[in-house]
């Protein structure tokens, strides 16, 4: 069984939560953090589900706002179960095709 699971990243929600409107306020309380981040690396953790996060980011933005991992990530299970019958790959089936004989031409 394969079970394919995604997260939704919630950091603009609780940064609203908090009056936190602009990405770049982020920025200097990173910073005071530890965390030196540009205003264009802010600006995509802010707008899109990071593909990897350090805990120390992760730790420092929950300090931030205030809240929990749990907070920030939810996880969830994007498609349900999958069972793959035996014989079932990647490959596509062929298809059945009707066949012509044609007979050469007797002179």
């Amino acid at each position: 069984m394969i079970r394919k699971m995604g997260v939704t990243w919630h950091l603009r929600l609780r940064m609203a939560e908090k009056g936190m409107f602009q990405t770049s306020a982020l920025v200097p309380l990173l910073a005071e953090r530890g965390i030196d981040l540009s205003r264009e690396q802010v600006f995509r953790l802010v707008t899109q589900t990071p593909q990897r996060l350090s805990t120390n980011t992760l730790a420092a933005l929950c300090d931030i706002l205030d809240c929990q991992p749990n907070d920030l990530l939810e996880v969830k299970v994007v498609n349900s179960e999958v069972r793959k019958a035996a014989g079932e790959g990647s490959l596509p089936q062929p298809r059945a095709r009707r066949t012509t004989v044609r007979r050469p031409d007797l002179r």
